[in-house]
């Protein structure tokens, strides 16, 4: 049967198992959401279409599924830039589908056109860096082979987001519904395979080793390889450290856990590592500027090191590894426990670990500093209970005065770091599940997407806000304190009046100045079932000693 192409494109989206799409309609668009209005998809109307690509992003970090952000031609399409690189960075099945002028008018200067025709701007040359994939749908005849490529990408082992932009005419031309038959839907993610590895060689390291260590990144995360992990960790005594996107990968409350190894961490990771481990199994980490320390030769010097990814671009990217194998970090650690059950290795002393993360657990913080921050941290760790999904731009508190007992209830803005993150994203996690979201971050990102909380009010949704202000940029302002000698400029303002803001939006404000005020704030706060603002007064002038260089 013949339908229209905006109806056969949701059509595509519900057999790809789509829920929700983020988006705000224009005139180039109007047909695929009049085809909405007819589909199970529910539409969510954001403020701004940033938003809803971080919106996307955050449903699709939750979910594992698909997130889709839906946008007008021209500004609609260039507002989504800063959310698909993000995911891009994220490795996230993001879809993103956005109108176009109609094809007779390419060139000719239409209202919005984004053809790359005479002089109007080129939006498939803008979204090249960003996007697994995109394309300007300006015929029907080709439009299963384009889903197919799509589908491939949002489905495999390795996703990352998709943009799709359909010109108006195209939308309101047919297309055989039949055509939906021909394209694979199966989620190619779970056919890890067997991949080949060698194994006797890499185990014979292993039981060698007098201190080997694991570096688990996000890819560990995106191969569910908690269990597999934990396995080969109980059998062999090997500690972990993470990456900030693999938080979780095995409790930080476990004596097997040196916490986060990164600039902003404590140091307890980089000091096992650098001074105690003679091999490192680095699985599914890219060894990037944050976790490596600018790339610290002491990290890895001196050391035999293993390395896993399912992305071959990671492997020897930074470092050569004495063996590099591409394949999925959860079959890779799950032939090693089949090979250690068949023939055990000795278990390795975890007393040192241990001693480890005691000794160098926030060293860099002086006592009188950040008891706040602390206090409210700490309180919120027990009330959460590992129970919430915490959003995270400002990254730093949270390694300090946080411990991650699970993976994936922790989500770090450190793909692209883009401030104006958490609120949306946070949003979007809450669609894709029950349980309660909080976002934390500072008063210049949340200057950048609060209008957001106003679609979380629109649509019911129960969010907990954290506003960390200090009147300031808070990083650029340490920045400028220690290498410019306090030289500040273009990192102070006065900030609006957060109460009647959170009034004018219709939900609950809280103020916490002091200590006792972190500790009576939770017999008050329901953070399951309401919208909540909290704001957290912090002295400008007190900063972390780390140092990322700049």
């Amino acid at each position: 049967m013949d339908i229209k192409v905006g109806s056969f494109i949701v059509r595509y989206l519900e057999r790809l198992g789509v829920e929700y799409v983020f988006g705000i309609p224009g005139a180039h668009i109007l047909p695929v959401y009049n085809a909405l209005y007819d589909s199970p998809i529910k539409s969510v109307l954001t403020k701004h279409e940033q938003g809803a690509s971080f919106m996307a992003g955050g449903y699709a970090k939750q979910s594992g599924k698909v997130g889709v952000c839906i946008a007008t031609a021209g500004p609609g399409a260039t507002n989504l830039v800063t959310g698909l690189a993000n995911a891009y960075m994220d490795h996230l099945p993001v879809l993103a589908i956005t109108g176009e002028t109609p094809t007779y008018s390419f060139g000719k200067g239409a209202l919005q056109e984004s053809s790359g025709e005479g002089a109007c701007i080129d939006q498939f040359d803008i979204f090249r860096g960003i996007t697994r994939y995109n394309n300007i749908v300006q015929r029907t005849d080709y439009i299963l082979n384009v889903l197919r490529t799509v589908t491939g990408i949002l489905t495999s082992k390795n996703p990352g987001p998709v943009l799709l932009s359909f010109p108006y005419n195209i939308l309101k031309e047919t297309v055989d519904e039949g055509l939906l038959d021909q394209i694979h839907f199966d989620d190619g993610r779970l056919n890890t395979g067997e991949d080949t590895i060698p194994a006797g060689e890499i185990l014979s390291l292993i039981r060698g080793a007098t201190h080997p260590v694991i570096l688990a990144g996000y890819g560990s995360i995106l191969s569910h390889a908690e269990d597999a992990v934990a396995r080969f960790c109980a059998k062999t005594g090997t500690p972990v450290a993470t990456s900030l996107k693999a938080r979780g990968i095995v409790p930080e409350s476990s004596e097997l856990s040196l916490g986060v190894l990164g600039i902003t961490s404590n140091e307890a990771a980089f000091r096992y590592i650098s001074e105690k481990a003679d091999l490192v199994i680095i699985a599914g980490a890219s060894f990037g500027e944050r976790t490596s320390y600018n790339w610290n030769r002491k990290l890895l010097e001196g050391k035999k090191i293993v390395q896993i990814d399912t992305d071959e671009a990671q492997l020897n990217k930074v470092f050569t590894a004495d063996f590099a194998v591409q394949g999925d970090v959860k079959r890779f650690f799950e032939i090693m426990n089949k090979m250690l059950d068949e023939s055990p290795a000795g278990r390795k002393e975890t007393k040192e670990a241990a001693e480890f993360k005691s000794r160098y657990h926030n060293h860099d913080i002086k006592d009188n500093e950040f008891l706040l921050v602390s206090r409210f941290l700490s309180n919120l760790n027990r009330h959460a209970d590992g129970e919430a999904l915490i959003f995270d731009d400002n990254i730093i508190y949270m390694q300090r005065f946080f411990t991650i007992t699970g993976s994936g209830s922790y989500f770090p803005n450190s793909g692209i770091s883009s401030l104006g993150h958490a609120i949306p994203a946070a949003i979007g996690a809450r669609f894709a599940s029950g349980r309660p979201v909080i976002a934390l971050l500072g008063d210049g990102g949340f200057q950048m997407c609060c209008m957001e909380i106003m679609t979380a009010v629109n649509y019911g949704i129960p969010l907990t806000v954290v506003l960390l202000n200090n009147s300031s940029l808070g990083l650029v302002r340490k920045n400028q304190f220690y290498n410019y000698g306090g030289r500040f400029i273009a990192s102070e303002f006065v900030n609006p009046d957060y109460r009647k803001l959170a009034d004018s939006f219709g939900i609950e404000y809280f103020r916490v100045e002091t200590e006792s005020g972190a500790d009576e704030l939770f017999g008050k706060l329901d953070f399951r079932n309401r919208t909540n603002l909290i704001e957290l007064i912090l002295n400008k002038n007190e900063f972390p000693t780390y140092s990322s260089g700049r």
